[in-house]
C-alpha cells in the first residue's frame, strides 16, 4: 500500500454519509456476518457468491467510497488469493461440467470460489477501514472485550504504518534525485532498508517518549462516545437478514431451478 492510498483511506474515514454515521459496533458486526457467511460455502460454489456483492457496493455507494480506492486494495492482494488457490486445477481434475463435449473440472471452479472469495473479504474490510475511523473501529472491538494491550498494540501498529510509509517515501524520493531516477543497485537498495529501519526506530522512540511525557498509561481513551441508534439496529438487522437468506436459499439455485421448471 502507497502512502497516498493509506492517506487517502485514513481521511476519507473522517467524511460524512449514511455509512459513516452508523456506530462503529453495528458496522464491525454486519462485516464479521457477512465474512463468515462468504467463507462457509462450500469449496465449489460460485454462482452463490455474486449475489453477495451487494453488501460492499451498497456500503461503498452510500459510503461515498471511490472504487479506485477499492480496486487498487484489490489488485494488492489480488497475487495472494491466487496464490491460495493457484494450483486447484491441476490438482482436482474430476470433471464437473461438460458443456458441449467440453469438460469443465472441478479445479477451475474451486479457484474461481477462492478469488470471489477473496475479493469479497478484501472489499468489504477496506470499505469498512474507509467509511470508520481507526480509532472508532478499535472501540468498538474493545466494547466486544478483546484485550486491552492487543487493542492499543493495533493502534500503535497503525500509526507506525504510516511512519513507515512516510519515511520510506523520503528516502526514495532522495534515492530517485541522486540517481537521476535510474533504478538503485542491490547494494543501495540494501542501505536504503537499513536506513528506513533505523530513522523509523528513532522516530518511535521519540513518540514513546511523548506519550510517556503525556501520561500514557497503557490505556486509550477517545473523547467521542459511542451512540446506538434504530439505524444501527435497521442495519445490522437488514445485513444479518440478507445474509442469512442468501446463504440458506443460494440465489443461482433458485434461478436455475425457476430455468428448468419453466
Amino acid at each position: 500500500m502507497s502512502i497516498f492510498d493509506a492517506d487517502l483511506i485514513d481521511r476519507h474515514a473522517y467524511l460524512d454519509s449514511p455509512v459513516h454515521r452508523l456506530d462503529p459496533r453495528a458496522k464491525l458486526l454486519a462485516t464479521m456476518f457477512f465474512i463468515l457467511a462468504v467463507v462457509s460455502f462450500p469449496k465449489y460454489a460460485v454462482g452463490e457468491l455474486i449475489p453477495f456483492f451487494l453488501f460492499p457496493m451498497a456500503l461503498a455507494i452510500f459510503g461515498f467510497v471511490p472504487a479506485k480506492l477499492v480496486f487498487r486494495q484489490l489488485a494488492l492482494a489480488a497475487p495472494f488469493i491466487i496464490l491460495v488457490g493457484l494450483f486447484n486445477p491441476i490438482l482436482d481434475r474430476s470433471t464437473a461440467m461438460e458443456i458441449r463435449g467440453i469438460k469443465i473440472g472441478a479445479g477451475w471452479f474451486s479457484f474461481a470460489s477462492i478469488l470471489l472469495r477473496g475479493g469479497l473479504c478484501v472489499s468489504a474490510a477496506v470499505i469498512l477501514i474507509a467509511t470508520t475511523s481507526f480509532p472508532r473501529l478499535v472501540e468498538a472491538m474493545r466494547f466486544f472485550k478483546i484485550p486491552a494491550a492487543f487493542a492499543v498494540q493495533l493502534m500503535l501498529l497503525y500509526r507506525y504504518l504510516f511512519l513507515v510509509l512516510g519515511e520510506a517515501q523520503k528516502i526514495n524520493h532522495a534515492l530517485l534525485l541522486r540517481s537521476g531516477n535510474s533504478r538503485p543497485t542491490l547494494s543501495v537498495a540494501g542501505s536504503a532498508v537499513s536506513s528506513l529501519l533505523v530513522r523509523t526506530i528513532d522516530r518511535g522512540e521519540s513518540i514513546w517518549h511523548a506519550m510517556q511525557a503525556r501520561g500514557f498509561e497503557g490505556e486509550l481513551f477517545t473523547a467521542r462516545r459511542m451512540q446506538w441508534r434504530w439505524a444501527d439496529t435497521w442495519f445490522l438487522g437488514a445485513v444479518l437478514i440478507l445474509c442469512l437468506l442468501l446463504r440458506i436459499f443460494p440465489l443461482s439455485r433458485l434461478v436455475a431451478e425457476l430455468a428448468g421448471g419453466l
